[in-house]
Parts: C-alpha cells; sequence; structure tokens
C-alpha cells in the first residue's frame, strides 16, 4: 500500500524506467514500455554506475538477515514473525581484492524487472562501492550508528548514494527492506515483491525500532544475524548505540520521524520528501532536518503541521529544479537510461526535474553530512548548514 496515489505511479514509473535502462541488450516488450522506452539498437549491453563517495576511507557491507520475532507475520503463515533483509555499510580497510556488493542482489533484480516484463542479464546492474565482508576501519572509537528507511515499492539500496558517502566518513548506515513492500531477496532464494498487503508508514517505523535493536546488540558483540552467518572482522562492537541517526525517503521519511516520536535512541532524524501521512501532531525535541521537493510545506498540509511540531534545530532545505526523484540514485540512473535509450533532454527532466544531475548528486552527498556531522559528531561542515552557500546555489532555506 502507498500513502498517497502521487507515491503509488511514482512508484510504478520508476521502476519501469530502471527496468527499460537495464534491459539494454535483452529482448523487451515494446508496448510494456512505450515509445519513449525504447530500447536502443547500439551494439553491447551497458552497465549503470554510480558516483563514487567522497570520504577518506573505503567502504564495506554485509548483508543481514534478520527475524523480529516479538511480530508475528501473518501473511507468511501461522507461527512466522516478521523477517527482513538488512544491511550494514562502514568504513572498510584492506578492501581492494574484494568483490563490490551489486546494487541489487540478482533474484530481487530479476523480480523487479519481471514486474515491469524486461528479461535481464543481472550483470548489467549497477555496481556499489561497498566490498562485501571487508575489515572493519576503526580509529579509536566507535561508529556513529544510522538506520535507514526506502521509499514505498522501492528496496534498501534505493539511496546508495548517500549511504556509502556516508560510511566513507566513518558512519556505520544500517538499511532494511521492508517485507510486503519492496523487492528482496533471503539467503535461501526466496524472493518477495510488493504486493497487496497493507504497509504504512507506522509498520515501516516498527521495522527500523527493531534495527536500533539490532544496532544494540551489534553495539554489545551480538551478531543479529538469525543464521548465525559470520560478520566482517570488527563490526561486532564497532557501533556507538549513544550516537545513532536515522533518515528516509518518502514515506521513510514519514517513519523516520515516527520512529523519532517513539524511540529516543535516536538523536537526530533527516526526512527526504516525506509527506508526512498520517497528520503527526506530537512534539519532537531532537534535531530533524527536511529535504523537500514536491511534498512541501506549502503543497502539503500535513508537512507544514509536522514542521510546527519540531521543538528542537530544525532547518528545511530545497534545490531549485528538484522533484521527489531527485534526492537518491534515481538523479543519476534516470540520465544514464535516457541516454542509452535515446531519451530527449526534455523528457529525462519529466522523471528527475530540471536540477542537474550532477549537482543533485553533489547535494545528497553533502547534506545529509553534514547533519549528521553536527548532530552525532558535533562537528561543523563550513557552516553548510547555516544558510545559503556560494558552493550551492541552488539549495535554498525555506524559513
Amino acid at each position: 500500500m502507498t500513502t498517497t496515489p502521487f507515491m503509488n505511479r511514482e512508484g510504478m514509473t520508476r521502476r519501469r524506467m530502471l527496468a527499460a535502462a537495464l534491459a539494454v541488450g535483452a529482448a523487451a516488450p515494446m508496448g510494456a514500455a512505450g515509445p519513449a522506452l525504447a530500447a536502443s539498437t547500439a551494439p553491447g549491453p551497458a552497465q549503470l554506475t554510480l558516483p563514487v563517495p567522497t570520504g577518506p576511507y573505503r567502504v564495506g557491507t554485509v548483508p543481514l538477515h534478520l527475524v523480529d520475532a516479538s511480530r508475528p507475520d501473518p501473511v507468511a503463515g501461522p507461527g512466522r514473525h516478521r523477517e527482513l533483509m538488512a544491511a550494514v555499510w562502514y568504513p572498510a580497510r584492506k578492501a581492494e581484492d574484494l568483490p563490490r556488493a551489486p546494487w541489487m542482489t540478482e533474484g530481487a533484480l530479476r523480480a523487479f524487472l519481471a514486474d515491469v516484463g524486461f528479461l535481464l542479464d543481472p550483470a548489467l546492474g549497477p555496481l556499489t562501492a561497498g566490498h562485501v565482508g571487508a575489515p572493519v576501519h576503526r580509529a579509536g572509537h566507535r561508529l556513529p550508528a544510522i538506520v535507514y528507511s526506502h521509499g514505498s515499492g522501492s528496496h534498501r539500496g534505493d539511496h546508495t548514494i548517500m549511504v556509502q558517502e556516508l560510511a566513507s566518513h566513518g558512519y556505520a548506515v544500517v538499511t532494511v527492506d521492508h517485507t510486503h513492500d519492496t523487492f528482496t531477496e533471503f539467503p535461501d532464494g526466496r524472493v518477495l515483491t510488493p504486493g497487496d498487503v497493507p504497509m504504512y508508514p507506522r509498520d515501516f517505523a516498527a521495522d527500523l525500532r527493531f534495527l536500533l535493536d539490532c544496532v544494540e546488540g551489534l553495539a554489545a558483540g551480538r551478531n543479529p544475524d538469525v543464521d548465525g552467518k559470520p560478520l566482517p572482522q570488527g563490526l561486532l562492537g564497532a557501533l556507538d548505540p549513544q550516537r545513532i541517526g536515522a533518515f528516509g525517503w518518502s514515506k521513510g521519511g514519514t517513519a523516520t520521524a515516527l520512529t523519532m516520536l517513539a524511540d529516543r535512541r535516536v538523536r537526530a532524524g533527516l526526512g527526504i520528501d516525506g509527506p508526512m501521512q498520517p497528520t503527526i501532531t506530537a512534539d519532537l525535541d531532537r534535531p530533524f532536518m527536511m529535504m523537500t521537493a514536491v511534498f512541501t510545506r506549502t503543497a502539503m498540509p500535513d508537512v507544514e503541521e509536522f514542521w510546527t511540531h519540531l521543538r528542537d534545530w530544525r532547518l528545511d532545505i530545497r534545490a531549485d529544479g528538484a522533484v521527489h526523484n531527485s534526492y537518491g540514485d534515481n538523479a543519476t540512473l534516470i540520465p544514464q537510461a535516457g541516454k542509452i535509450l535515446g531519451m530527449t533532454d526534455q523528457q529525462i527532466q519529466d522523471w528527475i526535474g530540471t536540477l542537474d544531475p550532477a549537482r543533485a548528486v553533489r547535494i545528497q552527498q553533502a547534506y545529509p553530512l553534514a547533519f549528521f556531522d553536527l548532530h552525532l559528531r558535533h562537528r561543523g561542515q563550513g557552516h553548510l548548514l547555516d544558510g545559503p552557500c556560494p558552493a550551492f546555489p541552488e539549495v535554498r532555506f525555506i524559513p
């Protein structure tokens, strides 16, 4: 289920666009995609890429298979509990010879494409900067931890640009697939896709609170993986349970706010164009930043209502020309897809707005990092959050 009809349409068309891009070189039903998504006749497949993170550390990652024994899952059957796939991203060492993690696992990617009727060699999907199983880089202190919540009908890799950027600067980031509203693959080969099971922001928030339990477990030296999969060297005991943040996009942005209202373990939250539905009327007494595009305070009374209940440090920024897809991996993947498919600049802008893709990437690398550095590490970032900055002239501070 989705929180608004707009989000439902956006989710479906976003998947269709990326599926078409990745299916270059494979047989694609032309009628399913429409004229604008006709596959290129250029020889050979083209692999999409993600930008390299800017931090001083290499990035490591490891998947986690989790079960929340406190929450039965009636969809899965009697006696079954909420089952989730997650991943930890972190600063790494000795990573050079280890494989890089894919943006999505093979099974999830195949399901992602089958959902819109395309065939794909999974090798055409983008790779991330995360080296699978690399040892953790420790500099004599624990790593501040951040949990991430994706949007409706999406997946945990949808904001990899932000996630790996934070990890490259010394954060541990835990991402999760919200089962029944995501494309996810479990270790035994089961693949689940978005279905007819109602999943609301409060359900996403319950997943995030369970992730917080897992962060505390990792910090205490406990492996939360239900299969007992060995974790990378140095990960147990590496996370700091006293410095936890959260961020999410769209429905995940709303879930981030709900999580903070219910759980004081989250010290700071970032909502990326979240609609804040249902209406949030409780006061929040910890720092919160909004990166808005479509779900603005002017356009959405629920967002304005939430803003009035922020009682601590707060900030609302918006980049000129940004739309719902501008703050995330879509900002770079869709332009690449457009080039492959021979789309016009106007057609690409219809997907990601008029914000230049390279600038969109820099904004989503710089501002979340500055926010969490300020509120979890108490570090300044050249006063980037104090007001308009010459380095980012397109970013507006909304009073």
